[in-house]
């Protein structure tokens, strides 16, 4: 029976996207985020990975993860989006998550700026994130 550390070991070093994508079922958040920073992982497990949920820590770490993944598209951009946004709207602080996606070139700008009307944003995150935006103008 496999453990925990063989899941995690599979996670990094894995480039078969259906193995990938059954690790993405996995319970463990360290898996999760293993899974999101090995650029092997296929883009339908990486939407899967933008629903998952553990801890406030763990969350925005997947979430950061997601964001910078080289192989997220759109769709899986726009999930982690739609993530981000919940969790500010809950009060949580998933702010550098909110960062890596205002440099993904794949979402609209204005699509990224709503993130910092939201109620967890602050004012600092509101004037990083013009920052960064601005620049892809």
């Amino acid at each position: 029976m496999p453990t925990p550390a063989d899941y995690l070991a599979l996670a990094h070093a894995e480039k078969d996207s259906f193995v990938l994508q059954q690790l993405a079922q996995c319970p463990y958040p360290f898996v999760w985020q293993a899974l999101a920073a090995n650029p092997h992982t296929p883009p339908e497990a990486l939407q899967e990975l933008s629903t998952a949920r553990d801890s406030v820590w763990n969350d925005n770490k997947l979430l950061l993860l997601l964001a910078e993944h080289p192989g997220a598209n759109p769709v899986v951009l726009r999930a982690v989006l739609e993530a981000v946004a919940a969790k500010l709207e809950e009060g949580e602080r998933p702010y550098a998550a909110v960062l890596a996606l205002a440099e993904r070139l794949e979402l609209e700008v204005d699509e990224v700026r709503r993130l910092g009307t939201l109620r967890g944003a602050s004012a600092r995150l509101r004037h990083l994130l013009n920052m960064r935006l601005s620049v892809r103008i």
